[in-house]
């Protein structure tokens, strides 16, 4: 009987240190976004990016309390020589919490740190040839690791948000994998409002990845970059930049994705000035 009694008195300490962990985080998260929003920062967004301007005002209004929570919350580190100032911030995450607009959202839980360098770099990937497992050089924009960082080229993170129409974005695609791994391994299946949606987001999403292998395999020009076709994980982050960056053109060839994009990401891009 003792050992019962022990362990649900460990089982209620802990379910009360997780309560009282969260009322803390939503407690500052609510003491955060109740600060002015810095001036400078509104002159970087402006400045910097374009998309902002064509926003509701509700939504622009959440974008910057979203900037901010985020901003406090997550570690941005310099590579080499790379200085962080507020303009990085509030650049990267501008962008990293459009994805989060309209719907509950606990900034990434799994991300800690974003990980700027001034240009491309260079990761050294493992690789298997016939059981000789090497290092393979790789030049990189941009990668999301699940051990809770994003890396980032700084020079391509500025490129990606001067045109918020060419269908490319650096941010877009590196935070869609954070989103996607929110849920285990990146697999193309984010989180979904209802449980009922992941059967046809699975039927539709197939569907229209072996149509991008298709166009690759025989060049055929598609709305999507080719990479996308990859693995259903880069699909899904090649479709959320033409999302947010090409709706006009998405809804048109891709109807039903489109659709299904907006139950994930809870919001309309068409509707936008």
């Amino acid at each position: 009987m003792l050992p019962i009694i022990l362990l649900l008195l460990v089982g209620v300490g802990v379910c009360t240190w997780l309560l009282s962990s969260n009322w803390r985080k939503q407690k500052r998260r609510k003491a955060v976004m109740s600060q002015p929003f810095p001036k400078q920062w509104r002159s970087y967004i402006k400045q910097r990016l374009p998309f902002f301007l064509h926003l509701p005002d509700h939504l622009k209004l959440q974008l910057k309390r979203h900037i901010q929570v985020f901003i406090d919350e997550k570690q941005f580190i310099g590579c080499d020589g790379m200085q962080i100032t507020d303009e990085v911030k509030v650049t990267i995450a501008a962008q990293a919490c459009l994805l989060l607009l309209n719907k509950p959202t606990d900034y990434y839980p799994k991300l800690r740190q974003i990980l700027v360098y001034p240009a491309a770099f260079y990761v050294n990937s493992p690789q298997n040839d016939n059981g000789i497992v090497s290092k393979k050089r790789r030049l990189l924009l941009g990668e999301s690791w699940q051990q809770g960082q994003v890396i980032l080229s700084w020079r391509d993170t500025l490129i990606s948000a001067e045109d918020p129409y060419d269908g490319h974005n650096l941010i877009f695609h590196e935070f869609a994998h954070q989103l996607d791994q929110e849920s285990g391994n990146a697999n193309g299946a984010p989180f979904l409002p209802n449980n009922d949606d992941y059967e046809m987001w699975s039927k539709i999403l197939n569907q229209e990845f072996i149509k991008l292998q298709q166009c690759a395999e025989q060049q055929i020009p598609s709305l999507f970059d080719y990479y996308g076709a990859t693995n259903p994980a880069e699909f899904f982050a090649v479709i959320t930049e033409v999302f947010f960056e090409q709706p006009q053109a998405m809804h048109q060839d891709y109807p039903q994705l489109y659709q299904q994009l907006i139950k994930v990401y809870v919001v309309n891009p068409l509707t936008w000035d």
